[in-house]
């Protein structure tokens, strides 16, 4: 498996020792971004202060994001592309310095792709609250120390908002279309409920109408995993030297979540019961393949993450529900006025697809007459990452459209 992909988007494969010496040096305390650090294709955007929904205060926020394509003179060729929890602005080149890995979108995004950057200026920004270039707990706060547990809680509508901004000041009064994939699709939503006079086509993949009690539950868990690691030292690790940070809750987080990206035919078929080498895991020590398989992506992820922005996300995607103080999910539903593209993946057991039937009916102009399109596909929820010919098709109809 290349070094450089992130793992949301190829299938899965057994790891090779080849990989297993790329993960022998100590893990640094946090794999955020950090100013001085290569800057790669990323640009940023400042904004003045900022209140969130719960009351709390941001002095000042940035928003790194990247463009490819052109703005045209009329400012109506914007199309704006959200990731998903652990992804960041890099949708599109190569791994290299400042990206620690490729983009997770190069085959949609580009010139004669599904999402045609000859003909549309495309902006793909890393939330806030992120830790690939946007303020964040591993940013520094006004006193001159990383906010860490300082950092205010945050909504999905919180990050919309500070999206907003960012298009204001790149000075896009409508997008063309707002496109996001699992946490992005949750973006994409609120983008096209909250501001429906902002969007004229919105494409909304692998996403939920509301995070349930049971997906709450089972991020509940992955927060656990990482707050329970006494080098977390309550979010207070900045200063933690290579090795010393809270890289096994963060990794053990990630283990646990890759477990709801995939579906069991994928690991199934992939691994079987396999051995990772000629010891056997039976009573002798050694160990199953698919065992390493997330240990191995577990631990690569602390790498390129931040423990402190880990949780404020998840806590971000627990807040989203598009019927909050909207008169509930079909009143919300009906704000909407763009046309849309609701897709989910048969095997999804993170957001199942009954979510994305749910949204489809609610939308008055969906380009799907009978619910939401289904792909098949034994990817589970990370096929809208991994199938991206049969992803490409639908995006494609829809902005063509």
């Amino acid at each position: 498996m290349d070094w450089q992909s992130s793992e949301d988007t190829v299938p899965s494969a057994p790891v090779t020792e080849a990989d297993a010496r790329l993960l022998l040096g100590r893990p640094p305390a946090t794999g955020a971004w950090r100013d001085g650090d290569p800057v790669g294709d990323r640009r940023f955007a400042a904004f003045g202060a900022f209140r969130t929904e719960g009351g709390a205060e941001l002095p000042g926020y940035r928003l790194a994001y990247e463009t490819w394509g052109e703005l045209n003179a009329a400012r109506d060729n914007a199309v704006l592309v959200l990731h998903a929890l652990t992804g960041d602005s890099h949708v599109r080149g190569t791994a290299g310095p400042g990206h620690p890995t490729s983009g997770w979108w190069d085959d949609l995004v580009g010139p004669g792709a599904p999402i045609d950057t000859d003909r549309w200026f495309v902006v793909a920004p890393n939330m806030l609250g992120g830790c690939q270039g946007s303020t964040g707990p591993s940013s520094i706060a006004p006193d001159g120390y990383e906010w860490a547990s300082r950092f205010p809680y945050l909504t999905i509508r919180d990050q919309v908002a500070a999206q907003v901004r960012l298009a204001d000041a790149l000075g896009i009064d409508v997008w063309a279309g707002v496109v996001g994939g699992s946490m992005g699709g949750m973006h994409a939503l609120e983008w096209s409920i909250g501001l429906p006079d902002r969007v004229a086509r919105v494409g909304i993949l692998s996403a939920p109408p509301v995070n349930t009690a049971d997906q709450i539950a089972l991020n509940s868990v992955q927060l656990e995993a990482i707050t329970i690691d006494p080098r977390f030292q309550g979010g207070e690790y900045y200063d933690a030297a290579d090795g010393d940070g809270p890289t096994r809750g963060l990794a053990l987080a990630r283990r646990m979540a890759l477990l709801n990206y995939r579906s069991p035919t994928e690991l199934n078929q992939r691994f079987q019961r396999s051995w990772q080498s000629g010891v056997s895991p039976l009573g002798h020590g050694g160990r199953f393949a698919v065992e390493s398989y997330l240990d191995f992506h577990g631990n690569r992820f602390t790498r390129r993450f931040d423990a402190n922005s880990y949780l404020i996300l998840v806590e971000a995607m627990n807040s989203h529900d598009i019927g909050r103080d909207r008169g509930g999910v079909d009143d919300a539903l009906a704000r909407i006025t763009a046309t849309a593209l609701v897709l989910g993946i048969d095997s999804d057991r993170l957001f199942p697809i009954d979510g994305q039937h749910l949204i489809a009916r609610g939308i008055r102009d969906s380009i799907s007459d009978d619910g939401a399109v289904v792909l098949t596909s034994d990817f589970g929820h990370d096929g809208f990452l991994i199938e991206t010919p049969l992803v490409g098709t639908h995006v494609r109809r829809l902005l063509e459209g």
